[in-house]
């Protein structure tokens, strides 16, 4: 479910009171863990960590006016989904996510290409997330992004 919000804190007024703790610690672990550059704001009707047009002047193939896409959070109909490009697009991060996600969470991994659903607000893996936040600056991913998505001109 996309929101049509244009503010965080408008979007987090719209989320299930249920599930506000753990959208909140969710950005907290975020913004804590990610690397200078990245920026938190509204992104695909959730809430985004992005590269800015100042750090990747280019923006997102797909839309050169927007910037460039990394992490997303949002409250979904039966989950929270947190969307992580960088596994997406790195075999190697995604499998060591894999890896680590049972040493962290008593629930099955419920995942689908870039998106873990997590469906059970007491078993968030808050750590592994945080871990995993690390694990890309802006320019690994910039650099892994033009070598795989990037239209070569």
């Amino acid at each position: 479910m996309q929101s049509k919000q244009t503010s965080i804190e408008a979007y987090m007024k719209e989320v299930p009171a249920e599930r506000v703790d753990a959208m909140e610690q969710l950005r907290k672990t975020i913004k804590k863990n990610l690397p200078e550059g990245f920026r938190e704001e509204m992104s695909y009707g959730g809430i985004g960590y992005i590269i800015p047009h100042s750090i990747y002047p280019p923006g997102y193939h797909c839309d050169p006016k927007l910037p460039l896409p990394f992490i997303g959070i949002a409250s979904q109909k039966n989950f929270i989904g947190f969307y992580h490009m960088g596994m997406y697009a790195s075999p190697e991060l995604m499998k060591w996510f894999q890896e680590e996600y049972p040493k962290h969470s008593k629930s099955k991994l419920d995942m689908g290409k870039s998106c873990l659903r997590m469906k059970k607000l007491d078993d968030i893996p808050y750590e592994l997330i945080g871990t995993l936040c690390t694990k890309m600056t802006t320019m690994d991913w910039i650099a892994i992004y033009e070598k795989l998505y990037k239209k070569k001109k």
